[in-house]
């Protein structure tokens, strides 16, 4: 793992996972109840189907784009879906908005604001995400960590993004190889 620094925050697994379920907590100890989750894809989406099974409440989820440009690197134009997949019924309620984290803060205040024109059912939204930057135009409701020198958040499932069907592959391959190797051979 490589060192995280002010300008590189790196996240394994293990402190992902945490991460989520340390959130889910400070939500659920600041006793505001809600009646969904509408998370954001794509990051909001590991995050948001944990906070549903946590709180036993429905899951939607919103697609919204920005960062498309030099493989996910750069900030481009915000895209926001028209619709919202759910399972059954439409948006209402107070609702939970979750992401992975709040960068320029564009895309949440974007989001809410498509919300209220959009879904007059919903009577109340709050956002929770792992990470709230310093340069963020505003500030999420709920959020685990302020990271006022505004690092690149390197999290861990970022290696699919330019991992390609042959290179799994390989990479599975590889991984069975050391596997192997590693466990004992019966002796006769």
């Amino acid at each position: 793992m490589t060192m995280s620094t002010d300008k590189d925050l790196w996240v394994s697994w293990d402190e992902y996972h945490r991460a989520i379920e340390t959130l889910a907590l400070k939500v659920h100890e600041s006793g505001w109840k809600f009646d969904q989750v509408l998370c954001l894809a794509r990051g909001g989406l590991r995050p948001g189907d944990v906070f549903s099974r946590i709180f036993d409440v429905p899951l939607a989820i919103l697609s919204a784009s920005s960062y498309r440009e030099e493989a996910g690197t750069v900030q481009g134009a915000l895209n926001i879906a028209r619709h919202i997949t759910m399972t059954k019924g439409s948006l209402s309620g107070r609702v939970l908005l979750v992401d992975d984290l709040v960068d320029s803060g564009v895309t949440l205040e974007k989001v809410q604001q498509h919300l209220k024109e959009s879904f007059p059912a919903v009577t109340e939204v709050k956002s929770a995400v792992i990470w709230c930057k310093g340069c963020s135009v505003m500030r999420p409701d709920f959020y685990l960590e302020y990271l006022a020198s505004n690092p690149w958040i390197h999290q861990p499932f970022e290696e699919y993004d330019s991992l390609r069907p042959h290179q799994l592959a390989a990479k599975m391959k590889k991984a069975e190889d050391v596997e192997s190797s590693d466990s004992p051979t019966e002796q006769p």
